[in-house]
């Protein structure tokens, strides 16, 4: 899932790409991913784009009056199309394609969602905050009014709630998700499930993790085109995605908690003083 750093290079891909071209016509091929119907897709034609900005880890394309906004979630990507689209082929929503956005010389940008898992979401609304999911995100975490003393009252409004839920919670803090809550815990030394409760030196430690972990990343994307954006991304990741290998910090071996619908990835070293986490899935099959 693309999260923060990746949606701030992908919007700034895009918005050298779009702005000032006009929009010939929007189609869906994924109908369940568009999430709105006022205004409809068709008001869009012959809109210029006016740029691409980012609402946490939601894309803004911002065209006339109207704003087209996507979440990508898990398994979306965009790619950038220099020529007209084929015809399509095959029932709609069956492949991997969502919608394309077509401009008004036939190039224009491909929305597809990999697996069978759909997520991605589509809308087309005249002011992003009618999204309900931009309506309800906390502050961004690299805004200059995101400070050390901000973000400790934030910590101290979720009690005793486990900080990696805090950090991938979009109405707690907006872009981090799994991967970079992942990192920023390694970076901070601190164990996924600690309570969001804790000392001044711990908030400091975290809190400098987080800067420091964001924006190394966003450098390191920065200027990259959607194509290269993934694997940058994963080449980046110090415990995320790694389990099995080395600690680039201390050596020790990575491991992970698998839940329903996602896992994390931590070091016991740096991060749990040398104890594994309980992994309940883990724990289920060797029963």
């Amino acid at each position: 899932m693309p999260e923060l750093p990746e949606v701030t290079a992908l919007a700034a891909d895009l918005n050298a790409r779009l702005t000032g071209r006009v929009i010939d016509r929007l189609t869906i091929s994924a109908f369940a991913a568009l999430k709105t119907f006022d205004p409809p897709v068709e008001a869009l034609h012959g809109l210029t784009i006016a740029g691409v900005s980012r609402h946490g880890k939601f894309l803004d394309v911002s065209a006339g009056d109207l704003h087209v906004v996507l979440h990508l979630a898990r398994a979306g990507w965009i790619r950038w199309r220099e020529t007209p689209p084929p015809p399509p082929s095959g029932r709609p929503g069956k492949g991997p394609l969502a919608a394309r956005l077509v401009l008004d010389d036939g190039s224009g940008l491909d929305i597809t969602e990999a697996g069978t898992k759909k997520s991605l979401s589509i809308s087309v609304v005249r002011d992003p905050s009618d999204v309900p999911g931009i309506a309800r995100l906390g502050p961004d975490p690299l805004d200059a009014s995101f400070t050390r003393d901000a973000f400790a009252r934030i910590l101290a409004g979720q009690g005793r709630a486990q900080i990696k839920g805090v950090l991938r919670n979009q109405s707690v803090i907006a872009g981090i998700g799994n991967a970079y809550s992942d990192e920023i815990l390694h970076a901070a030394r601190m164990s996924p499930f600690k309570p969001a409760a804790m000392s001044d030196d711990e908030l400091d430690r975290l809190y400098d993790a987080m800067q420091s972990t964001l924006r190394e990343a966003l450098a390191r994307a920065d200027g990259l085109a959607a194509s290269e954006l993934k694997s940058e991304k994963k080449s980046g990741l110090r415990v995320h995605g790694r389990t099995g290998e080395p600690c680039p910090v201390c050596g020790d071996t990575i491991r992970q908690v698998i839940f329903a619908d996602s896992t994390l990835q931590y070091c016991p070293t740096c991060q749990t003083g040398g104890k594994p986490l309980a992994d309940r899935v883990l724990s289920r099959l060797v029963k």
